[in-house]
Order: C-alpha cells, then sequence, then structure tokens
C-alpha cells in the first residue's frame, strides 16, 4: 500500500485531528515508540520540520498533552 500524499496547506488542514490523535493514543497508554510509528505523529513531524515558527515538535507536544491529562485546570 503507498502513502497519501499531501501537501503543507493539506497538513496544514489536519493539524487538529492530528493532535486530537496523538491525545487518543497517549490516553490509550500507547508506548513512545509505537507514537513515533503511527501517520499521525509522522505529518505532526513534517509540519515542525517545514514550518517549525508556527508548529512545535511531537515530543514537545506529547510533553504538553501529558501534562494536561496529569493535571488538569479546575478554573
Amino acid at each position: 500500500m503507498t502513502a497519501a500524499k499531501l501537501n503543507i496547506d493539506e497538513l496544514e488542514a489536519g493539524y487538529p485531528l492530528f493532535c486530537k490523535a496523538l491525545r487518543i493514543l497517549i490516553l490509550k497508554g500507547n508506548s513512545l515508540k509505537d507514537i513515533e510509528r503511527t501517520v499521525c505523529w509522522g505529518h505532526l513531524e513534517t509540519l515542525n520540520r517545514c514550518l517549525p515558527g508556527r508548529y512545535k515538535a511531537p515530543t514537545y507536544l506529547m510533553a504538553l498533552i501529558k501534562r494536561d491529562i496529569d493535571k488538569p485546570n479546575h478554573y
């Protein structure tokens, strides 16, 4: 099977979905190694590599998501 080739505009449009997928993978307890092999991780890496000023590295996003899960804000 061949991977779909997305242009940068399509990747940017899918960013919220990729972040949501990453959050679900973390909540399910997947290991970092397993998460790094997913399509969403690859797309997040591509966005960070192409537009580092706009998109953070997936490892940074993962740390933010884990922090949010561990200590949710209670406003």
